[in-house]
């Protein structure tokens, strides 16, 4: 009789712990939600209010609705406090998490010399493209600017320069495979703005953010009003105004996370490759060449790709251009350099010009490659490796 009880418990305890690692090995959805701007990186200013602190009573409210009424969901903030992080850090944090959405979250102004900084009003929702007006380039240039305030944002960035028009050409080039996910999910929170928050439609609009062309997971960045003008200042900077930008983007994310799990329940009958969890957390595979083969004799169709094993030699290239696509080696985007080669870093195709172990010999390379490409750099490789 003991046998079989102790026989039963044990049974007991090892369906148990079957239970729990069920339960475990269930991925929650991962919402990460970004409050733009913080610490000393104030954001647009009012009359008397920061942006960074209605982006984030905005985040938080948020945050806790989703934790509240909606089970399965994990709910990762970027920043929860006065803090300040950088674009990349941002970014960084979301892919590190493994999210399944990011929302960034801001609050617009437009330029003190306009007329009608004081009347201009409406709340907008942008995804990652490029810019087709010089309004939605200014609106990408001025939440880009926060980069400035790193002191080495020029190699951090890759050469990007947020006032520079040329350097949101690489924005032109990306094919971002959450695109019809970003644009759907903005169209849904811009009707909740109008309906739930009675804010003026500007629309769902493209522009190339740093902060979404990194994060590998559906994203958008809205905008929640003009901070510039007084009354949509103090409506942003109201408990009930702030209460009700929160609802509109939770309406819009319980219809998303909604459409996301009948994907998901769908795509259990079908092949893998097309589920909804293939679309959202797996990226897409790049043809590399395999680890372990010899570098292959260098194609007159595409760049050579960076395969020195020079041990213990310090060289230097200029940077002129990343790509997350392997471009031929006449493509006119070179604008005539010839050779071109590229280095794999993070995804990207990265392209250089020229080699030397001489720094003033490059610095020469350096002045014909700035003329093509205004942001280019020099980069510095050891071992066959770029030193960062």
């Amino acid at each position: 009789m003991k046998h079989t009880y102790r026989f039963t418990r044990l049974l007991s305890l090892v369906f148990a712990l079957f239970l729990g690692l069920s339960v475990a090995s269930a991925k929650d959805f991962v919402l990460v939600i970004d409050a733009g701007h913080g610490g000393r990186d104030a954001g647009a200013l009012g009359n008397r209010a920061k942006e960074k602190d209605i982006n984030l009573g905005v985040a938080l409210k948020l945050g806790r609705m989703v934790a509240n009424n909606v089970p399965g969901v994990k709910v990762v903030y970027t920043r929860d406090k006065d803090v300040y992080l950088t674009l990349q850090e941002r970014a960084n944090k979301a892919n590190r998490v493994e999210g399944d959405l990011f929302i960034s979250i801001h609050t617009n102004s437009i330029d003190k010399k306009s007329p009608n900084r004081k009347t201009v009003a409406g709340a907008s929702t942008w995804t990652l493209g490029l810019h087709r007006s010089k309004e939605n380039l200014e609106v990408a240039k001025r939440e880009n600017s926060v980069i400035y305030l790193e002191s080495d944002f020029s190699t951090r960035y890759e050469g990007f320069d947020p006032n520079s028009t040329e350097s949101y050409i690489i924005f032109e080039f990306m094919q971002y495979k959450h695109m019809e996910q970003s644009i759907n999910f903005a169209s849904d929170i811009q009707h909740e703005f109008v309906s739930v928050a009675n804010r003026v439609d500007r629309g769902v609009r493209q522009a190339g953010f740093w902060v979404l062309a990194k994060t590998s997971m559906p994203a958008v960045l809205v905008e929640l009003d003009f901070i510039c003008n007084p009354t949509q200042e103090r409506f942003l900077t109201s408990e009930s105004g702030q209460t009700k930008m929160a609802q509109a983007i939770y309406n819009a994310f319980v219809k998303y996370k909604s459409d996301y799990d009948r994907k998901q329940n769908a795509g259990k009958s079908v092949a893998p490759a097309t589920s909804a969890s293939a679309v959202t957390s797996a990226p897409a595979p790049t043809p590399t060449a395999k680890a372990d083969s010899k570098p292959a004799p260098r194609a007159t169709s595409a760049p050579a790709v960076e395969q020195d094993d020079e041990s213990g030699v310090t060289y230097y290239k200029v940077q002129f251009m990343a790509l997350p696509r392997k471009l031929s080696a006449n493509s006119k985007e070179f604008k005539g350099l010839s050779p071109v080669e590229c280095y794999k870093d993070g995804g990207m195709y990265k392209y250089t010009y020229g080699k030397s172990t001489d720094r003033n010999e490059i610095q020469k390379q350096y002045k014909k490659v700035k003329a093509l490409f205004r942001d280019a750099f020099i980069i510095q490789f050891r071992d066959g490796k770029r030193v960062k």
